[in-house]
């Protein structure tokens, strides 16, 4: 079978490969790939510049959609349409960057009606992970009513989603953006307005001018200490990324003096309920007509190319693998 494998034998490489399937790892279900995608993590391991794989070699590609052909897990049967996201594949367990896998079957959610295997993968865990965060706004009280919403890094997997979902709920969101030449498709996707990413990205005053309601942020460092800053009284701010980085140079004051709540929000190892409850809402809250403007198809013989572009902020939206 057609592979993307990563191994570290003679120094990093990353190809395009012919994979035996004898070599497929231990599960309880095996599937046919038909489509996958790249997201974050998916560039760091594929361009080497994070230590995303724990295990050598391995097939990239933390999310797939397709079919079961085989299963001894009581849940699946051959012919059943599956999603998956996250759990360790594509880092300890070879991935869906490939004609087949092997899985387990707890780790899957059967496609929504709704979604074709190319839309759930235009989804992935950059659109899973939104729709968790824009749960958590939920959960904690946030409303339409409560106030605007920041979402960041706006145009990627992520925040695209996110903008998507919010708009669609009611929500007004303000986009930020390094990227002022995306502002028409941040519009259309349901953004109210946008600013730039640079009033967010540098050191700020640990306590600032009330603005957000609640915040989706994907981007961690000085964007999140600054929107935590700027987050109203009672707000919630689900952070989900690092795209700036891993750092958080902020202090108590917006938890102790604006009762501020920070949700972490985590889309790999998030139990089979709350991953088929976001699958549930996203089939029911995201417009497939909004998903189709945010997807950029590859095959998989481009998926390395589109990985680096992705790493070098070339990429905007959600990147489809075509298996």
């Amino acid at each position: 079978m057609k592979a993307i494998l990563l191994s570290n034998d003679n120094g990093f490489s990353a190809q395009l490969s012919d994979v035996s399937e004898d070599g497929l790892p231990a599960g309880d279900v095996t599937v046919q790939v038909a489509y996958s995608t790249l997201n974050f993590k998916d560039g760091l391991a594929i361009t080497n510049k994070s230590p995303v794989v724990r295990t050598w070699p391995m097939v990239a590609g933390i999310d797939g959609a397709g079919t079961v052909i085989a299963s001894s897990h009581p849940a699946w049967k051959a012919g059943d349409a599956f999603v998956h996201n996250g759990w360790g594949v594509g880092e300890t367990h070879w991935g869906c960057l490939a004609e087949q896998a092997r899985l387990k079957g707890d780790w899957l959610v059967k496609l929504p009606a709704a979604f074709t295997p190319r839309q759930a993968m235009a989804i992935g865990t950059a659109g899973y992970t939104a729709m968790l965060c824009v749960l958590a706004l939920e959960d904690h009280g946030v409303t339409p009513q409560s106030g605007e919403i920041l979402v960041t890094g706006a145009t990627g997997g992520v925040g695209s989603v996110a903008v998507a979902l919010l708009s669609k709920l009611g929500y007004t969101v303000v986009a930020a953006t390094g990227k002022a030449s995306e502002e028409a498709y941040l519009k259309a996707l349901g953004a109210a307005s946008i600013i730039d990413r640079a009033t967010l990205s540098a050191a700020g005053k640990p306590f600032q001018k009330e603005r957000w309601a609640g915040v989706v942020d994907a981007v961690g460092s000085h964007t999140l200490a600054n929107a935590l800053a700027q987050t109203k009284y009672g707000g919630v701010v689900a952070a989900c990324g690092l795209a700036q980085g891993m750092d958080l140079p902020t202090t108590v004051m917006p938890f102790i003096l604006r009762g501020v709540t920070l949700a972490g929000v985590d889309s790999v190892m998030a139990p089979l309920a709350k991953r088929q409850r976001a699958w549930d809402r996203l089939a029911q809250d995201l417009d497939p007509a909004l998903l189709e403007r945010m997807i950029d198809e590859v095959p998989l013989s481009g998926a390395i190319a589109k990985a680096q572009q992705l790493m070098d902020g070339q990429v905007r939206g959600r990147v489809v693998v075509k298996i």
